[in-house]
């Protein structure tokens, strides 16, 4: 049975402009989250990590999948600054009709393949693997990417953090990044020495931090630490409600579902691989000289063994 909404959820007077796109109705929805009251946390979560879903089911279909009741959903569009929930819904079915930029012909033809095989668990994963990445290649994502990598290009010095189930991507990230911009740091925060590492990061600088829920308190600590320097915060994580979202300069939330036991970290190395890209895409020629420059030195070093 649905809770009623209490008097407590009575919201202020003032009616913001409604965001005009989905990325903007998300961070706005994200900045407001912890004040909302519990019903309105609980329409806001879903709408957050059910943007097909919004866009296509009926008000009271969503309202009994969250939880809620039909007038908390429309309180919370209202909240936002549209008139009506059928005008917040519209926004979701835009951006959702948009889809994937070119991924969905393979997701296709990977569940064509489900039908000739009874290997349930490979096909599972790798259908997932496709649909995460597919989530990724949006317009409002393509829009942040390229707003990330200015920001990095622009920063004195980059630290990179991730501990425990995103280590791999912080490390991705560093290792991959240092080749073309020397002036990223992998943050290891060993023997509790985070706040040694992060002193000397400042104004002038950026912050990388990746965590998936169950969060890392250690990757919280250190982006607080970052923070209170005056460093501008760059998070990738999993929702909107993660607890590195507030403060942060901007944010990429990046699917990670699965059916392995571990979530996946698939879209997060993509979008690494993409964010870089683009920085040397877009940076000075410096950059493309200090790629040639690692390669010559790796040779040169014997690091490669010759295929010939």
């Amino acid at each position: 049975m649905l809770e009623q909404d209490p008097q407590s959820d009575e919201l202020p007077t003032d009616e913001p402009t409604a965001p005009s796109g989905l990325d903007a109705v998300n961070q706005q929805l994200a900045a407001a989250y912890p004040e909302l009251s519990p019903q309105l946390k609980l329409a806001a979560g879903y709408v957050l990590e059910h943007p097909v879903e919004i866009a296509f089911q009926s008000i009271r279909k969503s309202a009994g999948a969250a939880r809620v009741t039909a007038s908390t959903l429309v309180r919370l569009a209202k909240r936002l600054g549209f008139d009506s929930y059928e005008q917040f819904r519209e926004v979701f079915q835009s951006a959702v009709q948009a889809g994937p930029v070119e991924l969905s012909g393979r997701a296709s033809n990977l569940r064509t393949l489900a039908s000739q095989t009874d290997d349930q668990v490979f096909l599972d994963v790798g259908d997932a693997a496709f649909d995460n990445i597919g989530r990724l290649f949006t317009a409002d994502t393509q829009t942040r990417v390229r707003d990330a990598a200015m920001t990095l290009l622009r920063a004195e010095k980059i630290a990179v953090v991730g501990f425990r189930d995103t280590f791999a991507c912080a490390y991705h990230f560093a290792y991959v990044g240092r080749i073309a911009m020397p002036n990223i740091q992998l943050i290891r925060g060993q023997e509790g020495g985070l706040l040694t590492e992060l002193a000397p990061y400042g104004e002038n600088d950026v912050v990388v931090a990746f965590a998936f829920e169950p969060y890392c308190a250690e990757t919280v600590r250190a982006l607080d630490i970052a923070r209170e320097g005056g460093a501008t915060p760059i998070v990738i994580t999993d929702t909107l409600r993660s607890p590195l979202v507030p403060g942060a300069a901007i944010t990429f939330t990046v699917a990670n579902a699965t059916p392995h036991f571990f979530p996946s970290i698939l879209s997060a190395i993509t979008l690494i691989e993409v964010l870089l890209a683009e920085c040397v895409a877009y940076g000075p020629d410096g950059l493309v000289d200090n790629v040639a420059r690692f390669e010559s030195r790796m040779r040169a070093m014997g690091a490669y063994v010759s295929n010939e």
